[in-house]
């Protein structure tokens, strides 16, 4: 099983990465705070997770060890695959996940696209026991005060090609057009309201 990999990226997409390892391109699929967290050309470590399958082998890669962790107990679920893990874990921090997990907050998961409430409510069966909180620090929604989420999504958004300027200048509009999703919203809910706004679909320069 590979549990880390370190080595450059050679791209960053929106839901994926290309990581050089001893010469071999290793392609991962991560969260969007994960990808927020590369630069090409910047040496990184990424936590990784295998899924094997008959048709398949798909690595996922994690910013911490702790989010692989909760992403494999997810995984675990019936009805939950990497994909639906992947989706939760791009909508909530682990330590959230635990949370929701121990205090049966099905509306908690009803969030991520894909997972309606009798999903949920079977989510949070299966987890009970499997995951506890941990004591770390939860809530990685933006205020208006303190915009902890700016670096990532800024980073993230230079790291996919658009420059820093007008990387900047959407960020500025979304705050002016939807500032309840600053003012509430995860790394990943902003990051992906700023990629609307730029254009879906559209590649930098295009």
């Amino acid at each position: 099983m590979i549990a880390t990999l370190r080595g450059t990226p050679q791209q960053v997409n929106l839901n994926s990465a290309i990581i050089e390892v001893g010469g071999f391109g290793m392609l991962i699929q991560a969260t969007p705070q994960t990808l927020a967290t590369l630069q090409v050309g910047r040496e990184a470590l990424v936590h990784t997770s295998m899924v094997v399958r008959e048709d398949a082998m798909t690595l996922f890669g994690f910013a911490s060890g702790e989010e692989r962790e909760v992403f494999e107990i997810l995984t675990g679920v019936s009805g939950i695959g990497p994909r639906t893990g992947l989706a939760i874990l791009s909508v909530h921090t682990p330590e959230e996940v635990r949370i929701a997990a121990t205090t049966k907050d099905t509306k908690a998961f009803t969030k991520v696209s894909g997972i309606g409430p009798k999903g949920a409510q079977r989510i949070v069966l299966e987890l009970s026991g499997k995951l506890a909180p941990t004591g770390a620090p939860v809530g990685s929604g933006a205020t208006a005060s303190a915009p902890a989420w700016e670096p990532q999504v800024l980073e993230a958004l230079t790291g996919l090609g658009w420059i820093e300027r007008d990387a900047t200048k959407a960020l500025d509009a979304l705050a002016k057009n939807e500032p309840e999703i600053v003012a509430t919203g995860s790394v990943p809910e902003i990051l992906r309201a700023v990629l609307r706004s730029l254009g879906r679909g559209n590649r930098p320069g295009n």
